[in-house]
């Protein structure tokens, strides 16, 4: 891991936070105690930063140097308010497209999702906070750069986000070796929000159950699945050519 990835040490820390660098995550010591520690973990609950508790040995393999009990892994973007985001897309008469991502923790599947989309202007990819990947430096090269223009939103869970966006008028595609509607019979021509789970294991059930329509990629060989970006690639333009097919303007126009 490349040490400009995080930061360590319980001041300095402190005052990356201040100064607002954005943190992806933080990894403290399981029984830290002492004053700046209550003042990191007072700042960390004010900024909604994820912070796990770990045994000293996971923190001497990320680095052997003074830690102090705390290393800050760095985002390499700042993440968008998923609210925000969707109001201001409405507000702006844009057709919005956006992805979710259960459960996807490899960093070159993740890469290669955020470079199609940003060629589809997909206008976000929504993870979750806890048992994802996260946004750092192999997954900006892996993208060719594309997650330096787009919007990624990390929420508490992929199933909260898929109520707000229902609730907000998408309508979201799950998409399942498991579905019986062939991929291209679905409707993407109106605020649509694609939802790839992970490939081991799929969408989970409670995210499965919420979304309105479940659709299927067909497979005529002996393997059973294709690879997530791929997957998402092969969505993500099958809307692309609906929208262009019913005069639509691209998602980001």
């Amino acid at each position: 891991m490349e040490s400009s990835d995080y930061i360590y040490g319980l001041r300095a820390i402190i005052e990356a936070i201040r100064e607002g660098r954005p943190i992806d995550k933080l990894f403290i010591k399981k029984d830290l105690q002492g004053e700046l520690a209550s003042e990191l973990m007072g700042l960390v609950r004010a900024n909604h930063i994820v912070a796990q508790r770990v045994p000293l040995e996971r923190l001497n393999r990320i680095t052997r140097r003074n830690h102090q009990g705390a290393i800050a892994m760095l985002s390499a973007v700042t993440y968008h308010n998923l609210g925000n985001l969707v109001a201001q897309l409405f507000e702006d008469g844009i057709l919005p497209l956006v992805v979710l991502l259960d459960g996807i923790t490899d960093v070159r599947n993740f890469g290669a999702i955020a470079r199609t989309a940003e060629c589809c202007g997909v206008n976000a990819l929504i993870i979750a906070e806890r048992g994802s990947v996260s946004v750092g430096g192999d997954a900006i090269k892996t993208s060719a750069g594309a997650l330096h223009t787009l919007p990624v939103c990390r929420e508490r869970s992929i199933a909260g986000a898929v109520k707000f966006l229902k609730n907000s008028g998408f309508r979201v595609v799950a998409v399942s070796e498991k579905a019986q509607c062939n991929y291209t019979e679905a409707d993407y021509t109106v605020p649509t929000a694609l939802v790839m789970g992970a490939e081991d294991v799929g969408i989970s059930d409670d995210v499965l159950q919420l979304c309105d329509t479940h659709v299927a990629i067909p497979m005529f060989g002996h393997i059973g699945s294709l690879n997530v970006s791929v997957a998402a690639g092969v969505m993500m333009y099958e809307a692309v050519r609906q929208r262009l097919a019913a005069d639509f303007q691209a998602p980001n126009a």
